[in-house]
């Protein structure tokens, strides 16, 4: 055992390096948003790292929203996207947790994201099927507790911290 520790500090020390294991981490962010800029109140998915059983760099983000803000929203389901946002604007929100999925995993919620993406019709309701929603499928699937207080459904940074809470494993500290 010494020795193996030893090859490896002379390694460090030569400029060799030892590989990273490879894995991709999602992690799930709000922004607070305001009516008079023009973003509402969201929440979305970030994944980085590396696949294991490819190599692959993944490097997406995924938020569930409609596809037209307007009134309608409030009398029912309207048509949906899912949208990606650019770097600087995710620097700007609140990255409230982090976790590591296996690539099974990362292939369930690239699947899950499709079929929201894809889904016939309207498909996106304020109170049924959001952002919260789509966010807390992803969340189950890395095996997170989720549920959907109806208090919290318009509140995406509040739900997060929710997730955050009834998840301890997690370590989350509350976003104010």
């Amino acid at each position: 055992m010494f020795r193996l520790i030893a090859l490896i500090f002379a390694l460090a020390l030569s400029g060799w390096s030892i590989p990273a294991a490879a894995e991709v981490k999602m992690s799930f962010h709000s922004f607070n948003g305001s009516v008079l800029f023009g973003r509402y109140p969201h929440t979305f998915v970030v994944l980085e790292g590396t696949l294991d059983s490819t190599g692959q760099t993944i490097n997406e983000n995924y938020g569930f929203t409609a596809k037209k803000v307007s009134t309608a929203i409030l009398s029912g389901p309207v048509e949906h996207d899912v949208m990606t946002e650019e770097p600087k604007y995710i620097k700007k929100t609140n990255r409230h947790f982090t976790v590591t999925l296996t690539d099974a995993e990362y292939r369930q919620v690239k699947a899950t994201m499709v079929k929201w993406r894809d889904a016939p019709g309207k498909y996106y309701d304020l109170d049924t099927r959001n952002c919260i929603h789509f966010v807390g499928a992803m969340a189950q699937i890395a095996g997170l507790k989720v549920d959907y207080p109806k208090k919290m459904l318009r509140r995406p940074k509040k739900w997060l911290n929710h997730i955050a809470a009834i998840n301890p494993q997690l370590g989350a500290k509350r976003i104010r």
